[in-house]
């Protein structure tokens, strides 16, 4: 166990080596690292006090200002991420899994919050939501990508839009509308995937479900038991909720034990 764990170390510094050049200066690259021991390390709240904490800063001021006003590129760094899982875990077999999660926020101000569906407390909460994509073969899984979802009512509203700084181009996709985009950037990367899955949220969506399609990409997606869907049969293609799809599916018979 323990020869597991310091090649787990080993691992981690080459990572951190890998990704160094995306910070331009020393301290924030040290800062960087820090900040990923203190989400990997027994930090009880990931905040930016017991972040700075864990590694040994006297203040936060240098954590939230690596998240806010430090300058280096996310997106550079998740292709950076991305091509390392790859090379971890590329499988022609391995599936992209796509989900979203809240984050509970108790103010107004972070961009996209709002009362909304969180996943992660089970109900409607005060909240953020992110679209992720994670990578999954039989070598392991990791996520690859993300977007934050931003409500329609957000991105009709220019005051609040420049308030919490969020980007002219930004503007209100359907969480199914950013799972297309986290998808096409994964195929784009080449990334090495034999299947798609997502819950009825993504699998409500007659777009995404032709676009995966087009691109000749096998998928499972969770559907509502309501849910129209195509269907042939002998008297031509129809269109059928889907619990009565599945109630005329042959059901699978146990063959007889045959005694000798």
């Amino acid at each position: 166990m323990l020869v597991e764990v310091e090649g787990w170390a080993a691992e981690f510094e080459r990572l951190c080596e890998r990704i160094g050049p995306r910070f331009a200066r020393p301290e924030v690259r040290r800062r960087a690292v820090g900040f990923l021991r203190g989400l990997l390390g027994e930090v009880d709240r990931k905040n930016g006090w017991q972040l700075a904490e864990h590694a040994r800063e006297t203040t936060p001021d240098g954590m939230q200002r690596l998240l806010t006003t430090t300058r280096w590129d996310p997106d550079a760094l998740r292709d950076d991420v991305r091509a390392y899982v790859v090379e971890q875990l590329g499988d022609p077999a391995g599936v992209l899994v796509v989900d979203e999660t809240g984050f509970l926020k108790k103010g107004a101000m972070s961009a996209g919050v709002q009362r909304q569906y969180s996943g992660t407390a089970g109900r409607i909460e005060n909240c953020q939501v992110g679209v992720f994509l994670a990578y999954a073969s039989g070598k392991g899984r990791a996520l690859v990508d993300r977007e934050l979802y931003l409500p329609a009512g957000w991105a009709s509203d220019p005051a609040r839009r420049t308030e919490a700084h969020v980007p002219e181009q930004v503007g209100f996709q359907t969480k199914p509308q950013l799972a297309q985009r986290l998808l096409a950037r994964a195929l784009d990367a080449g990334v090495p995937a034999g299947w798609v899955t997502a819950d009825e949220v993504y699998g409500g969506d007659a777009r995404l479900r032709a676009w995966l399609e087009q691109q000749d990409l096998a998928y499972v997606l969770a559907v509502k038991a309501t849910q129209p869907l195509w269907a042939a049969s002998a008297q031509g293609p129809s269109e059928l909720p889907a619990r009565e799809l599945v109630a005329g599916l042959a059901r699978p018979c146990l063959a007889t034990p045959q005694r000798r």
